[in-house]
């Protein structure tokens, strides 16, 4: 008996793949991060065309990053003043990364540098928030419902941060939380972060997010909410180009977005909910995982042992089902705890 399909596609895969988008949409509403680091190389391991992999992955990320910065805008969470001058700066740092990346590519050495960049980079900050996180270090008391006029206390802005913020070369920029910064050292941080991503030729939510709150200093719900706003234009202009050479695989785009619809929200709301330090440590654990990911996967490759591409998947994978159940539970606790706390009325 032949298996039921919907549109020429399996349904049990279609389902499959609206189950995975939740499953991204929630980290990805969550942390502010691309989607395609997960759905890219899911769908080559399944055996989907390099090119289908990543337009469809980036199409994806396109309209997960649109839903969720719909509602972090609702909790006052995404800066627009700071998006805009990332999204300039990033963009100057990704052409000058390109042409480095070329270079490095003329004198045969761009897949090793590149990899041990990656790996190092994505380990390296994984273990730094860490690290800060589970010592308390570096921020942690700011408060999630960040309105326009809300202050930060100073001591919990990085000390990084505090020290890029003394740096008063005008014109200043007011931010959400209180912060002025130069806007100078705001494009200074967003051509380094654009610079790196062009390099690695990664999307680079994993570096912009730590960037917003470790060296500008805008609190983690806000360094989320605009890291999105940004990854709708860079995520928009990357998928268009992709359909315009027809590689967008709607049959795997639209399930994906089906899930991640409701995924995305309730990350993004998760955000209001969890302790800052606790985002901080999931994130890490994330950024961990992912490196040993990519290191098996390069180290199959030079090896080549195609099943070590399988078992990074799963670590992926897996990595994404420990974390986004963490955020689940903490914020279900969180609610309880609320509920519990709340005052009781006479009947």
């Amino acid at each position: 008996m032949s298996e039921l399909e919907l549109f020429g596609v399996a349904v049990t895969l279609l389902t499959l793949f609206a189950g995975f988008g939740v499953l991204i949409g929630l980290l990805f509403g969550f942390f502010g991060m691309g989607g395609s680091f997960l759905v890219t190389p899911a769908l080559m391991v399944m055996g989907y065309d390099t090119d289908v992999a990543v337009a469809s992955g980036l199409a994806f990320v396109f309209g997960t990053s649109v839903i969720a910065t719909l509602k972090h805008r609702d909790l006052g969470q995404v800066d627009y003043k700071l998006g805009v001058l990332m999204i300039a700066g990033t963009t100057a740092g990704i052409e000058v990364g390109k042409l480095g990346l070329h270079w490095l590519q003329s004198i045969g050495q761009a897949d090793l540098v590149v990899s041990i960049a990656y790996v190092g980079l994505l380990g390296g900050i994984g273990a730094f928030i860490t690290y800060t996180a589970v010592r308390g270090d570096g921020g942690g008391g700011i408060d999630h419902d960040v309105a326009d006029d809300a202050e930060v206390d100073a001591e919990d802005i990085p000390d990084v941060a505090k020290k890029i913020q003394s740096y008063r070369v005008p014109p200043m920029m007011s931010l959400k939380g209180g912060i002025t910064v130069s806007l100078w050292m705001i494009l200074a941080v967003a051509f380094a972060t654009g610079l790196l991503s062009g390099l690695l030729g990664v999307g680079g939510g994993f570096i912009r997010m730590p960037a917003l709150f470790y060296l500008v200093g805008v609190p983690v719900p806000v360094a989320v909410g605009t890291d999105l706003f940004e990854i709708v234009f860079s995520g928009g202009i990357g998928s268009f180009l992709y359909a315009m050479d027809g590689a967008v695989n709607l049959a795997i785009v639209v399930p994906l977005l089906a899930g991640s619809a409701f995924g995305a929200r309730l990350g993004a709301a998760a955000t209001a909910l969890v302790e800052e330090d606790e985002i901080k440590v999931y994130f890490g654990v994330m950024l961990l995982l992912g490196a040993v990911a990519v290191a098996i996967r390069k180290v199959g490759g030079v090896i080549e042992m195609p099943v070590l591409d399988a078992v990074a998947l799963v670590i992926i994978v897996g990595a994404a089902l420990l974390v986004s159940g963490a955020v689940v539970v903490s914020s279900v606790r969180e609610l309880r705890t609320d509920s519990s706390s709340s005052p009781q009325t006479a009947d």
